[in-house]
């Protein structure tokens, strides 16, 4: 897509109605119910938390939720994830903040440079656990109300690398995806400060990727902005995926923040609900293809 086509889809994004989307922000939090299922054994049992309005019988599309730690750290029930479950809940959507195995807990001193192994594993186990509930929540989506076709992931920093991870295996046939249901594919992505780890040069799609929302801040010294590479091996951070997504002409929204470290990772899920609801149901639910930046700069006292 041309960048001359930016700025009127920009216009169009931000102008368009959003039916229902959006006016359940203030609903009170008494009118979301969660229920905890177990989905997986591994070394020890892996729980999710189900969110959704009280009795509600619609189906609808639900987003999978990582959390952030490092790979060493971090929790599905973090209390200041709530809120931001909560208003995905009251705006139409089925949440599922997961566990994971931590793969770095204990060892994440001994990642460098020159030994990226741990660090590979524990994304590998990462994803391996998010296709794991996928699978959970698609074999039981009739009971769930779930549209299994409409399923986003959304995560936070370590989070947001395993779900950019998990569509970026699918989308390239990786062994792991034989946990998914056949042809099962995400509909969309939304990154909190994350990227793509590649030992084979600059990440490629064999087939196009879900439409990802992706947030990062300039500053990032946690999870690279741009990327780091040595020799083939290298992180590659949302403001290079953005400009590969806009080159073979994937649907993406990134949100950069001038000035801005890694608390991206966390600020966009109390401050940024009206665009991640937007581009749920503009790019995921209406299919809507478009390419959009937004450059966030603080102004000055």
């Amino acid at each position: 897509m041309k960048r001359k086509s930016l700025l009127l889809l920009i216009h169009f994004f931000a102008a368009i109605a959003i039916p229902c989307w959006g006016q359940g922000i203030d609903v009170p939090a008494e009118g979301i119910e969660m229920q905890t299922f177990a989905y997986a054994d591994r070394d020890s049992t892996l729980y999710l938390d189900f969110y959704q309005r009280k009795g509600d019988p619609e189906v609808r599309p639900c987003v999978i939720f990582v959390f952030g730690g490092g790979f060493a750290a971090g929790s599905r029930d973090r209390e200041f994830y709530r809120s931001y479950f909560e208003t995905l809940a009251r705006n139409g959507l089925k949440v599922a903040s997961i566990d994971y195995r931590l793969g770095l807990k204990g060892i994440y001193d001994e990642v460098g440079v020159f030994n990226t192994k741990p660090l590979e594993k524990a994304i590998d186990m990462a994803v391996e656990d998010l296709y794991q509930a996928t699978a959970f929540l698609v074999d039981r989506a009739a009971d769930l109300h779930i549209d299994p076709s409409q399923i986003v992931v959304s995560g936070s920093s370590a989070g947001a690398i395993t779900g950019l991870h998990g569509d970026w295996y699918n989308r390239n046939k990786h062994e792991l995806t034989k946990i998914l249901p056949e042809g099962f594919q995400y509909s969309g992505i939304v990154a909190f400060a994350g990227a793509i780890f590649s030992t084979e040069g600059k990440p490629e799609y064999d087939t196009p990727p879900a439409p990802t929302l992706f947030f990062h801040g300039t500053e990032d010294k946690t999870v690279p902005y741009n990327k780091r590479k040595l020799l083939n091996k290298g992180f590659f951070g949302s403001n290079y995926l953005s400009k590969q997504f806009e080159k073979n002409d994937y649907r993406f929204h990134y949100i950069r923040q001038i000035g801005a470290g890694h608390e991206m990772a966390t600020i966009p899920m109390k401050e940024r609900l009206l665009e991640i609801l937007r581009f749920i149901q503009t790019a995921v639910l209406n299919k809507a293809s478009y390419q959009v930046e937004t450059t966030l700069i603080p102004l000055k006292d």
